[in-house]
């Protein structure tokens, strides 16, 4: 089978084809912004157009229009070519990344948040999390605990918070390591992880 993985949850935006277990092609661009424009012609520069039977997508956190259009490209791809949907957590997307390099180590993910925050989660040996995904301003996260290994956008800030002698992935999410994401993360509740409450708060309604 055939698998289109698609990750547009940061300033990245990345797609990688897949036949069985071995890469047939991928692109990864930094865009800051753009990836609605960028996204589909990317695909269709595939071979096949990208074409495949499962398609990976990256669910976020991260930026909520990009997270949002890679959604919706899935979705809208999947109907027309009757493929398999699955999401995955961008954040254990960059922690899979940083034991290719670094096998059989845990791994702190710090990337990116909103209003000035960063979301920080720690992956144990295995890929999986072994802790719940927080977002958190930058002084309340270096007082939070982190491995050796910290992987992200905002790794570099997060190990100069403490002073400790760490090793530093400074890394964005890329597509063609979405197989090297635990099958156990792999969900077909395809719904945007945002990492934090919403600004907007609803209205009270006033009955006279």
């Amino acid at each position: 089978m055939k698998t289109l993985a698609i990750d547009c949850s940061t300033e990245a935006c990345s797609i990688a084809l897949f036949d069985g277990d071995a890469l047939v092609a991928n692109d990864h661009r930094i865009l800051g912004r753009g990836h609605a424009e960028q996204l589909v012609p990317m695909i269709q520069a595939l071979p096949g157009k990208g074409r495949a039977g499962r398609i990976l997508v990256a669910l976020g956190p991260g930026s909520f229009t990009g997270i949002r259009i890679g959604i919706a490209t899935a979705r809208a791809l999947a109907l027309v070519w009757r493929a398999e949907v699955l999401g995955y957590p961008t954040l254990a997307l960059v922690a899979a990344m940083a034991r290719a390099a670094h096998p059989r180590m845990p791994v702190t993910v710090c990337m990116t948040g909103g209003h000035g925050e960063w979301f920080v989660q720690g992956f144990g040996e295995d890929g999986l999390p072994d802790e719940p995904l927080h977002s958190l301003t930058p002084a309340d996260a270096s007082g939070y605990e982190a491995h050796e290994i910290i992987a992200g956008s905002k790794a570099r800030e997060r190990a100069a918070c403490d002073g400790r002698v760490r090793t530093v992935l400074d890394i964005l999410p890329d597509a063609r390591h979405a197989l090297a994401l635990p099958t156990g993360l792999l969900t077909e509740h395809i719904q945007p992880i945002y990492g934090r409450a919403p600004d907007a708060k609803p209205t009270a309604m006033v009955v006279k």
